[in-house]
């Protein structure tokens, strides 16, 4: 299972992760308590259920570099363009914008 946490600024926000099964994506319940910065999109609106999906959830598959960015990105660390997991986890520790992912141990 690949697991990254999510950040919204300076603060822990939720969790992502795959499974064999799908994609998932829940809001840390400290951050329920105090969304100090709403939330994380439009699309995912604050909640305690897990959002599910079967194919990379959009908002964050639309971090992920596109271009001449990305092929520089899968030749230098040799990634599977196909793997958006782990294209999510190497590439969005320090995206444009105030959401960030840390790949989690």
């Amino acid at each position: 299972m690949k697991k990254g946490l999510v950040y919204k600024k300076d603060k822990l926000a939720g969790t992502i992760w795959e499974d064999e099964k799908a994609y998932h994506f829940q809001y840390d319940k400290s951050y329920l308590k105090d969304p100090i910065y709403g939330e994380i999109s439009k699309t995912l609106p604050l909640r305690e259920d897990v959002y599910i999906e079967n194919n990379m959830i959009p908002f964050f598959d639309g971090l992920i570099p596109e271009g001449w960015l990305l092929k520089i990105a899968i030749d230098n660390w040799k990634l599977n363009p196909r793997d958006r997991m782990s294209l999510l986890l190497t590439l969005c520790q320090d995206n444009i914008g105030d959401v960030s992912i840390i790949k989690a141990s």
